[in-house]
C-alpha cells in the first residue's frame, strides 16, 4: 500500500521546493546559502541595497551612465546561445513615448515565461548601445501594473541585493522572496517580549522584516535593520544566558580542592615562579574548582603568556583529589606538543599520563581505553579522538580544551557533559555518582575583542593573562616592500651567521594555477641556493607524514638545521627558543591575528627577535593592515583590528562556533545595541527563568527554531 505523500503546511515552515518557481532543482541550490523554508527565505536579508534615481524618457539616456526607465515591452526574442559561458540569450524592444531601448538578459531562460507583448517594466541598468539604439545588458527587472496611477512609478527606489552564489543570482532570490513575503508574514510572531518591544520603542517585527526587503527610504530601513540586529543579538544573549543558566542549575561537578601543601608541591614542578598576571588566573580557577558548580572559564592569553602552565596547574589539582584530566587539542601537533611540555615539567613523577591522537597505534590505544576505564590513567592528552564514544573515562573531574574555537559546539558540548562510568567520591562525602560534569577550562592565544567574547564564549568566565614571563624578549616587526628585501635577506643571512635560527612562511604548499603565490616546496631550492647559500635549510608542511614532520621540527629544535621552511603549520605548538627571525612571505594574504600567532613563534628565548613582512602589494588598505602589526604588540587590538575587517568567522578560523552567523548585526558596529541586548536578557531572565510566562511563548519557540539544532546543550523551558 501506497503511502500518502506528507502534505505541507502552507505557513513558515513549508520547504522552499514549494514556492513557485523554484522546485527541487534549485531549492537544493538555496540550501547551500541556509535557506530550506520560507521562513529562512524571509529571513535571508539584502546585504546591500541600490539606489535606483527617478526613471527617465529613453531618449535622455546617457552613454555607460546608470539609469532607470519605464517602458511597454513591444516583442521578445529567445534564442539558445553555444558559447563559452553563455547559453542563452533574451532580448526585448522596450517602448516608451521618446523612443526604444533593447534589453538583453544573458543566461536567464527563466524570465521567458514571464515576460510578454504589452508589459509594463521597469528597469534599472548600465546604458549602452547597439546599433545607434539604447541597450542595457542583464539590467534588473520590476513589473509594474497598468492599471496603476503613472504617477506613482516616478519615484526613487531602494532595491534590495541578497548574496547570491554561481548559479542563483540576487534577482532570482528577490522574486521568490516577493512571490512568498505577504503571504508569509501574518505568520510571523514577535518574539521580543511587549516590555522589551515597548521601553526601546523598536518596529514590530513583521513591519521590520518587510521594511527589509521593499524599503521606501533610508530613514525607514535605518529603523528595521536596528529592531532586527537588536532581535538577532537578543536572542543569541538569551540562549547563552539560559545555556549558562542551566548548568549552574542542574549541574555538578566534583569538589576539587587545593590545599597549601598540594599549591607547594605542583609549584615544584616548575623551574620559575610564575608571574603575577598567572597568579591572578590561578586564583579564579581554583577558587572555581573548589566549587560543586562545574567551572566554566576562557583562559585567554597571548602567545608565549605562559597559559600551557596555568592549565597544568588545574590538571594537577584534579589528579591530586584523585580525579582525572582531559587535555584536548584541535591537531595532532598542537596535542604532541603538550605532551611533550607535560612530561618535561612531570620528570619522575607518580601521575599516570598518556597521549591519544588519530595516530596512536591500535595496541597502545587499546591498552590506554582500558587503562582510562579502569581509573589507571590520571592524564589524558588527546585530539577529537578523545571525543569517541568508545572512550569512558573513570572518574573525569576537569576538562581543558586548547584553541576551542576550532572545535563544532556539538564536539565542544559531549566534552563539557562528559559523565563519569564510576570513581570516587569527593570533599563532603558525596558519592562522585551524584555529579554529572567536569570543570571546564578553556584556552586560547586568538585574544578574542569584548564584543565577540560575549557572542561566542558568553557562557564562559573570563581570564586574561596580559604580561609574559621574565626575559621573553620584545619582537621588532618590519614591513618589507619588493624593493627592500635584498636588505632583509642580509639581516637574515647575519643573523643565521651568528648561530641564530630562522622560520620562512608561504601560504601555499605547492603551486596553484589560480593563485600568483609563492609555495614551499616550490621555493625551498631558492631560499637554500639562492637566498641563504650555507644555510642547513628543512621543509615542514601539513601534508608531510607525521613522523617526518617530527623529525624536521626535532632537528630544527636540536640546530642540525638552520632555516624552516614551512607552510602555517607552525602558527602553534612549535617552541625553539633558539629561533629569532620570522620572514612571512605574502603576508597582506593573512589576516593580522594569523600573524600575530605566527610571529609569536619567535621572541621565546632571551636574544631580540624580527619579524619581516613580505608583501609586494602596492595596495593601501593592506598597506595599512600590516602597519598595525608593527605598530603593536597588543593582541587584542589586533583582534580588534581584525574583527572590523574580516569579521567574526574568519577572525576565529571557522564558523563552527556553533551559533546562527549573525545576518543583520554587526559585532563592530552595534556594540552598543549588544549591550543592550545583554542587559535586557539578563533582565528578563531574572524575572521569567524558564520562560514560563505566556508572554514570552513567542521568544521561547524562536529559541527553539533558531538554537536547539546549533547548540547541543541548550535546554530552553
Amino acid at each position: 500500500m501506497k503511502v500518502a505523500p506528507r502534505a505541507y503546511a502552507e505557513g513558515l515552515d513549508k520547504p522552499v521546493q514549494y514556492v513557485r518557481g523554484v522546485g527541487p532543482y534549485r531549492a537544493s541550490q538555496l540550501a547551500g546559502l541556509g535557506i530550506e523554508t520560507v521562513y529562512d527565505l524571509i529571513h535571508y536579508y539584502p546585504f546591500r541595497y541600490e539606489f535606483q534615481d527617478r526613471p527617465q524618457t529613453i531618449d535622455s539616456l546617457m552613454l555607460d551612465v546608470p539609469a532607470t526607465i519605464i517602458g511597454a515591452v513591444q516583442r521578445v526574442r529567445f534564442r539558445p546561445i553555444r558559447k563559452r559561458g553563455l547559453d542563452s540569450s533574451l532580448q526585448v524592444d522596450l517602448m516608451d513615448s521618446t523612443g526604444r531601448a533593447r534589453i538583453v538578459w544573458f543566461n536567464m531562460p527563466y524570465l521567458r515565461d514571464r515576460l510578454a507583448a504589452g508589459q509594463i517594466l521597469r528597469l534599472h541598468g548600465k546604458v549602452g548601445v547597439d546599433r545607434d539604439e539604447a541597450q542595457m545588458i542583464n539590467p534588473s527587472v520590476e513589473w509594474l501594473d497598468s492599471g496603476d496611477d503613472p504617477t506613482t512609478w516616478n519615484t526613487t527606489r531602494l532595491v534590495p541585493v541578497y548574496r547570491a552564489c554561481e548559479q542563483l543570482s540576487s534577482a532570482m532570490i528577490g522574486r521568490w522572496v516577493r512571490e512568498v513575503l505577504d503571504d508569509a508574514l501574518p505568520a510571523v510572531e514577535e518574539p521580543l517580549p511587549p516590555a522589551v518591544l515597548g521601553e526601546r520603542g523598536w518596529l514590530p517585527r513583521r513591519e521590520a522584516i518587510a521594511c527589509m526587503h521593499r524599503p521606501t527610504d533610508e530613514t525607514q530601513l535605518a529603523a528595521a535593520r536596528a529592531r532586527l540586529a537588536y532581535e538577532e543579538l537578543f536572542l543569541m544573549q538569551s540562549a547563552i544566558a539560559l545555556q549558562r543558566q542551566w548548568g549552574e542549575r542542574h549541574g555538578r561537578a566534583p569538589e576539587l580542592v587545593t590545599t597549601p601543601l598540594i599549591d607547594q608541591r605542583i609549584r615544584k614542578r616548575f623551574p620559575f615562579p610564575l608571574t603575577k598576571a598567572q597568579d591572578r588566573a590561578l586564583d579564579a580557577i581554583v577558587a572555581d574548582l573548589k566549587q560543586s558548580r562545574p567551572m566554566a572559564r576562557l583562559l585567554q592569553g597571548d602567545v608565549g603568556s605562559g597559559k600551557t602552565v596555568v592549565a597544568l596547574y588545574a590538571a594537577l589539582v584534579a589528579v591530586a583529589n584523585r580525579h582525572q584530566c582531559a587535555i584536548l587539542a584541535p591537531t595532532a601537533v598542537l596535542a604532541t606538543q603538550h605532551f611533550h611540555n607535560i612530561e618535561k615539567y612531570l620528570a619522575g613523577s607518580r601521575v599516570r599520563r598518556c597521549l591519544i591522537t588519530g595516530k596512536t597505534g591500535r595496541a597502545d590505544r587499546a591498552r590506554y581505553l582500558t587503562e582510562v576505564a579502569a581509573g589507571r590513567m590520571d592524564l589524558v592528552v588527546g585530539t577529537q579522538a578523545l571525543l569517541e564514544e568508545n572512550i569512558r573515562f573513570a572518574s573525569l573531574g576537569l576538562v581543558i580544551v586548547d584553541e576551542q574555537h576550532k572545535f563544532g559546539v556539538a564536539q565542544r558540548a559531549t566534552m563539557k557533559g562528559a559523565r563519569a562510568q564510576g570513581g570516587r567520591g569527593t570533599g563532603g562525602g558525596r558519592d562522585s555518582r551524584d555529579w554529572l560534569m567536569p570543570h571546564y577550562l578553556v584556552m586560547t592565544a586568538t585574544p578574542i575583542p569584548r564584543t565577540l567574547s560575549m557572542t561566542v564564549f558568553g557562557d564562559l568566565d573570563v581570564s586574561v593573562i596580559n604580561e609574559l614571563p621574565p626575559g621573553r624578549q620584545p619582537i621588532f616587526t618590519r614591513l618589507v616592500g619588493e624593493g627592500d628585501q635584498a636588505e632583509a635577506w642580509l639581516h637574515v643571512r647575519q643573523r643565521i651567521a651568528a648561530g641564530e635560527q630562522a622560520y620562512i612562511v608561504y601560504p601555499l604548499v605547492e603551486e596553484s594555477d589560480s593563485l600568483d603565490l609563492k609555495a614551499a616546496t616550490v621555493e625551498l631550492e631558492r631560499v637554500r641556493h639562492d637566498l641563504l647559500p650555507g644555510a642547513r635549510v628543512g621543509l615542514l608542511h601539513g601534508r608531510m607524514k607525521k613522523n617526518d614532520k617530527q623529525a624536521v621540527m626535532n632537528n630544527f629544535t636540536a640546530h642540525r638545521l638552520d632555516v624552516l621552511v614551512a607552510t602555517t603549520v607552525i602558527e602553534v605548538g612549535v617552541d625553539v627558543p633558539n629561533a629569532t627571525v620570522m620572514v612571512i612571505e605574502h603576508a597582506e594574504r593573512y589576516g593580522l591575528s594569523a600573524l600575530h600567532q605566527l610571529r609569536g613563534r619567535v621572541g621565546r628565548g632571551c636574544k631580540p627577535s624580527v619579524c619581516l613582512l613580505m608583501s609586494d602589494s602596492g595596495g593601501q588598505t593592506a598597506r595599512q593592515r600590516l602597519e598595525v602589526l608593527c605598530a603593536t604588540s597588543d593582541g587584542f587590538r589586533i583582534a580588534e583590528e581584525d574583527l572590523r575587517i574580516r569579521g567574526p568567522g574568519e577572525l576565529l578560523g571557522t564558523r563552527q562556533h556553533g551559533y546562527p552567523e549573525l545576518r543583520v548585526a554587526s559585532l563592530v558596529d552595534d556594540v552598543e545595541l549588544l549591550m543592550q541586548a545583554r542587559d535586557d536578557a539578563a533582565a528578563l531572565l531574572a524575572e521569567d527563568p524558564n520562560l514560563s510566562k505566556p508572554n514570552h511563548g513567542c521568544l521561547r519557540s524562536e529559541l527553539r527554531r533558531r538554537f536547539r539544532d546549533k547548540v547541543a546543550f541548550i535546554n530552553v523551558g
